[in-house]
């Protein structure tokens, strides 16, 4: 009896060292947590394209989302978001935002500084001209009294090389919406590898003539403006301090954002931003040169 029980003891033993030595399941990752900020915007489909956004970041299941949405007018001294709690804040503000509190953006620089992500969306570039580092984290801007005091144009010319114009004139400017190609410039960057090299974005404004620092600004993708002529940087990256910023000048209106193109463009690029890779793909229903790709929201 005893040797039967020694046996079968050992049996376990032998048993629960292989088990030990078998490959686990991968734990599941931690979701990236992403903040948007809104609140003062010249477009009202603000709060409507948040909700957009939010929802399109949620459903690929990667990321989970809050929104801190500052008051309707004026500087906001309660608007103090813990951005130390997040992995990558997109931006959702716009032309004519009041200054967010020294505080804020004492606070907004230092996250991006330490490593923080930032995703910048169409208006967003219009925002706060006066600071002298969202200027910097952004690239490029227009609007707001943006002049040559602020940095270059800076776009694309026939040969492919990236021209940083220092004529003096006003920063931002686009003609009529219409549905523009996009031109893929860096293919093997994680953001537009697998990208088509040409794709139709839904109608949208096309900015043009946008101007700024520009440091450590890569563009990924551009559109020719039928104002300028000029191919006009509309997907592109720019880094801060150890943070990654990711810049897209696209989404003015709601049927601009439904774009696969842009929603495709901004879940990579936020994931980019985060954690300066994308594991996101591209989908089936990507736009291709000749058709565009839309899918309607659902409110």
């Amino acid at each position: 009896m005893l040797r039967r029980l020694a046996r079968l003891c050992f049996g376990f033993l032998i048993v629960a060292a292989v088990v030990s030595f078998l490959p686990h399941p991968a734990q599941a990752a931690e979701p990236i947590k992403a903040l948007i900020v809104d609140g003062q915007n010249n477009h009202a489909v603000w709060p409507t394209t948040t909700k957009m956004m939010k929802k399109y970041l949620e459903e690929t299941k990667l990321f989970t989302v809050d929104v801190a949405t500052a008051a309707p007018e004026g500087t906001d001294p309660n608007f103090k978001p813990n951005f130390s709690k997040y992995a990558v804040v997109i931006s959702n503000f716009g032309h004519g935002a009041a200054a967010w509190p020294k505080e804020t953006q004492n606070a907004f620089e230092t996250f991006v500084t330490g490593g923080g992500g930032f995703v910048v969306v169409h208006a967003a570039d219009n925002a706060f001209p006066e600071w002298s580092a969202y200027n910097e984290m952004i690239g490029l801007g227009g609007w707001g009294g943006r002049t040559e005091k602020d940095g270059p144009y800076v776009y694309v010319n026939d040969k492919g090389d990236v021209v940083r114009d220092e004529t003096p004139g006003n920063g931002g400017n686009h003609g009529a919406q219409w549905e523009f190609p996009v031109i893929v410039r860096d293919a093997e960057h994680p953001i537009t590898k697998g990208m088509p090299t040409e794709w139709l974005h839904a109608k949208d404004e096309l900015y043009d003539k946008l101007r700024g620092p520009a440091k450590n600004m890569q563009i990924l993708a551009t559109a020719e403006s039928t104002v300028t002529g000029r191919n006009e940087p509309m997907i592109f990256t720019i880094g801060y301090g150890k943070g990654r910023v990711f810049h897209t000048p696209m989404g003015h209106a709601e049927y601009s954002v439904e774009c696969v193109g842009f929603i495709t463009t901004l879940l990579r690029g936020t994931e980019w931003a985060a954690t300066g890779k994308v594991t996101i793909p591209i989908p089936t229903d990507f736009p291709t040169a000749e058709k565009t790709s839309s899918r309607p929201f659902q409110k």
